[in-house]
């Protein structure tokens, strides 16, 4: 006969607390994300994009498995990213010839810290998702981007629309903050404005831009998925 000490039963117990925390984390992330999923579909009533002509912007936006960011020309419709990304911020100064930015905003321990996507940590993403105000700008400098349907869309904007979505983007760039290195040779981290958090996500930030220069938009998109399928 199995005797039951109290160090059994006190084992028992934390199996019990153990699953039941488990299962409330669980149904915790199903719940974020079927409302997140599901607000991203819902349009929001602000889209107010005029006509794209024969001058409009040619722009992309890009998209990894959690990350989006929006490709832009460093110098049309009379925006001049340059100002902002000069060379001598990269590694090697001679890829800030390329013509375009890809340029995204997120968690600067989330950024820093999983240069590869192996590289991220339950812990990491906890952290990021409670609330940070320590936030950044990640760009990188590219050759003509290629749409292909898929992870990259190709989108095109009125110089008026284009010159809101760069407004958007430039109040996210904390004014005189400090500047890092990049993942490689051709990119760089830049000090930015805003609070992260499981609400407001790298993606909700895209999402917010694009809106902003009128695209039409999901009302809440914290998931790439959320931005692209309105594009």
């Amino acid at each position: 006969m199995m005797m039951v000490t109290n160090e059994t039963i006190s084992w028992r117990r934390l199996g019990r607390v153990a699953r039941g925390t488990l299962a409330a984390i669980a149904l915790i992330l199903a719940a974020y994300l079927l409302a997140g999923t599901g607000l991203g579909m819902i349009a929001r009533a602000t889209a107010t994009m005029p006509a794209a002509g024969p001058d409009a912007v040619t722009l992309y936006i890009e998209s990894s498995a959690v990350h989006t960011a929006i490709i832009v020309p460093k110098q049309a419709a009379g925006v001049d990213w340059r100002d902002l990304a000069p060379p001598e911020d990269l590694r090697d100064p001679r890829y800030a010839g390329f013509p375009f930015l890809a340029i995204g905003w997120g968690e600067a321990g989330f950024f820093r810290e999983t240069p590869h996507w192996r590289d991220v940590r339950p812990g990491t993403i906890a952290r990021a998702a409670m609330g940070s105000d320590r936030t950044l700008i990640h760009v990188d400098h590219l050759p003509l981007p290629r749409a292909n349907g898929d992870d990259v869309r190709m989108i095109r904007l009125s110089p008026r629309a284009y010159r809101r979505l760069a407004a958007f983007i430039r109040q996210s760039w904390k004014a005189d903050g400090r500047r890092y290195p990049g993942y490689g040779v051709y990119d760089a981290f830049y000090e930015a404005n805003g609070r992260y958090s499981a609400v407001h996500t790298c993606n909700s930030w895209t999402g917010d831009a694009l809106a902003a220069a009128g695209v039409r938009m999901g009302w809440w998109t914290p998931f790439p998925w959320t931005v692209m399928a309105w594009l």
